[in-house]
């Protein structure tokens, strides 16, 4: 059972417990705890790609508890000098004391309670390269030189996944610093040194290396640190000056020695490191293939979408007020500025958390938050495209039924003044509401508008001839009657003759009239 470690070293206690959490136990069991550990104990959640992780090594009691409890301040638990037993049990994690740094406490190898048991050790060392930048091999000064008790059969595992890891991710490394304890300084740390990498090299050349990779160099792959330190109980004054020394590898980055290279990082955000070491360590308990390319990618994809959906929920929260008034027929005033807005915004918030996983996967994420935030605003820019077309053709209708109301009016140039007052109105508030990185346009509901303004013209043109033919028709009347009038009252021989030729004239007056009306009313079209 995972659990949460306090001061006492007790598993889930009353007490207050220390930021410490057991993220695989010793069944090989991984906590569903290390999300929260990360957001509430460790306040790390947030910090990108600002962090760094170091994981430690060694024989079992060779006090690799103690050097990170000195050296980044945490709690882990230490063996008792009188038991003389194992005291971490699978793996735990803690954060150093200042820094943004997650310290891994592995079970110590070659342990009597696992015996010839190697399969969590092989497992712990993959999941350790995996995720660590830099990993601490704690070993005895008088282990230099023996195969089981320096961990070079551990560390020939760990050659060998990392091949595996990292053959399709040219370019990372890992830093294993070696920590000598208990040095007496009969055998000078240069030498000491010395040994270790040449056992090293006779490591690397006894690994099978994948096809392509059979003449890679062992420094494409790790860079290698020395360091060591007196015995504990013997120089407890000197132990502790050394360790505040070898701190300043961690702390400052201006140290010649400084541990935490960029090229060491695995790149994964803090906020997503759970999934991912969760992920990596599922890959492991499972027995498949495990590269470091594939599990980026997959936590990307995890994540992208986690991080899509809390910025798409509070888009849809923001939008959510357009659509009653839209759908009651209303024309919303700023509608295209506040939808870019609230869009555009909500693209940041994915972008802020996102755009530091795996590049194809943030931007294949990044196109389907944005399609579905247009999607969703296609609906009220075509609302408050209808809004508009309905707005403008009643409009078109009032204004040429007010000014045919009058007199002296052309019905030519009423309808065409109405008929550009409107089309300007419909096109400057439709062209606002097009948004950009979206293919909307409004030809269609134009197109639908100009049919609506000819209809009522063609109407008005009716009812406006009829008016018009039958007001030539009175004047014809009137104008008859008055000549025929006179000429009976004072008739003469010619009386018809005239009569007949006046007709004609007023006739053709009222002609003119009528086709000059006729070509003002068709002109309109």
């Amino acid at each position: 059972m995972n659990g949460v470690a306090n001061e006492s070293g007790q598993v889930n206690g009353v007490q207050k417990t220390l930021p410490q959490l057991q993220i695989i136990d010793e069944n090989q069991h991984f906590t569903q705890e290390l999300s929260k550990s990360m957001k509430d104990e460790w306040k790390l959640f947030d910090s990108g790609f600002n962090y760094n992780l170091v994981a430690v090594f060694g024989s079992q009691s060779t006090g690799k508890s103690t050097l990170l409890n000195r050296l980044f301040g945490t709690k882990f638990d230490v063996m008792s000098e009188s038991a003389r037993r194992q005291t971490t049990k699978g793996i735990w994690m803690s954060r150093d004391k200042d820094m943004n740094v997650l310290i891994m406490d592995v079970e110590g190898t070659d342990g009597r309670e696992r015996g010839e048991d190697q399969d969590f050790e092989r497992k712990s060392a993959l999941f350790s390269m995996a995720t660590s930048n830099v990993i601490i091999v704690n070993l005895w000064e008088h282990q230099v030189g023996l195969y089981q008790g320096a961990n070079m059969g551990l560390l020939k595992t760990v050659f060998e996944v990392n091949l595996q890891l990292f053959q399709a991710a040219r370019g990372y490394k890992t830093l294993l610093l070696f920590v000598i304890r208990d040095h007496v300084g009969a055998t000078p740390l240069a030498n000491l040194s010395n040994t270790l990498t040449a056992d090293l090299e006779r490591i690397w050349q006894s690994v099978s290396k994948p096809e392509g990779l059979e003449n890679c160099s062992i420094n494409d792959y790790f860079d290698f640190m020395f360091t060591a330190l007196p015995h504990k109980l013997l120089l407890p004054e000197k132990f502790e000056e050394d360790v505040i020394k070898l701190r300043e590898r961690f702390v400052n980055p201006n140290h010649k020695d400084f541990v935490f290279k960029p090229n060491y990082s695995k790149r994964v955000p803090a906020d997503g490191f759970h999934v991912y070491a969760e992920g990596i360590w599922d890959q492991i308990m499972s027995n498949k293939d495990l590269d470091l390319p594939t599990q980026q990618e997959l936590l990307a994809q995890y994540r992208c979408d986690e991080i899509a959906t809390v910025a798409f929920e509070a888009f849809l929260g923001k939008i959510k007020g357009f659509r009653q008034p839209i759908e009651s027929g209303k024309i919303l005033e700023g509608l295209g500025p506040e939808m870019e807005e609230i869009r555009n915004t909500t693209i940041k918030q994915f972008d802020k958390d996102a755009s530091r996983y795996h590049s194809d996967v943030y931007n294949r994420k990044r196109n389907e938050i944005l399609n579905k935030a247009n999607s969703q605003l296609h609906v009220f820019f075509l609302g408050q495209l209808k809004n508009l077309t309905k707005k403008s053709i009643n409009t078109f209708n009032a204004r040429i039924q007010e000014k045919l109301k009058g007199e002296g009016y052309d019905f030519a140039e009423v309808v065409l003044n109405a008929r550009g007052e409107v089309e300007d109105f419909f096109k400057k508030n439709a062209e606002s509401i097009v948004l950009t990185e979206t293919d909307w346009t409004f030809d269609e509901e134009f197109t639908q508008l100009q049919e609506g303004i000819d209809e009522i013209a063609a109407k008005s043109r009716v009812e406006e001839t009829k008016k018009m033919i039958k007001a030539l028709e009175k004047s014809f009347q009137a104008q008859v009657n008055e000549f025929v009038s006179l000429y009976f009252k004072t008739p003469s021989p010619d009386m018809w003759t005239k009569i007949i030729k006046k007709f004609k004239e007023v006739l053709d007056k009222t002609e003119q009239q009528l086709l000059k009306k006729a070509k003002s009313n068709l002109s309109s079209f």
